[in-house]
């Protein structure tokens, strides 16, 4: 049998993790030349520093990946949680070709 081709293939191309590592780098490049030209208006003395909010959002993305890690251990059930499988007798009506 041939290899199925996959839905969603287009991630998997090179070609286009290349792609989107660089759309990732420009934007990211033009955010922090936006931060030149944007005039803030800060509430309080620390939102007013040259790439605050990149620095808040990283640090927030970071603190949920590691609280989803701790509840991931925190929540994690053995192997055998439901118990063990039985083997399961088909009965004796079924077709030979079934077994």
């Amino acid at each position: 049998m041939s290899n199925p081709k996959k839905e969603f293939d287009w991630f998997d191309h090179p070609s286009s993790r290349r792609l989107l590592w660089w759309l990732l780098w420009i934007l990211c490049g033009l955010s922090i030349i936006a931060e030149f030209f944007i005039h803030r208006h800060p509430h309080f003395s620390i939102d007013g520093f040259f790439g605050f909010y990149a620095v808040i959002g990283f640090v927030g993305c970071a603190i949920m990946i590691l609280a989803a890690k701790g509840l991931g251990i925190w929540l994690k059930r053995k192997d055998n949680y439901y118990g063990e499988p039985e083997e399961t007798q088909l009965p004796e009506d079924i077709d030979g070709d079934l077994r």
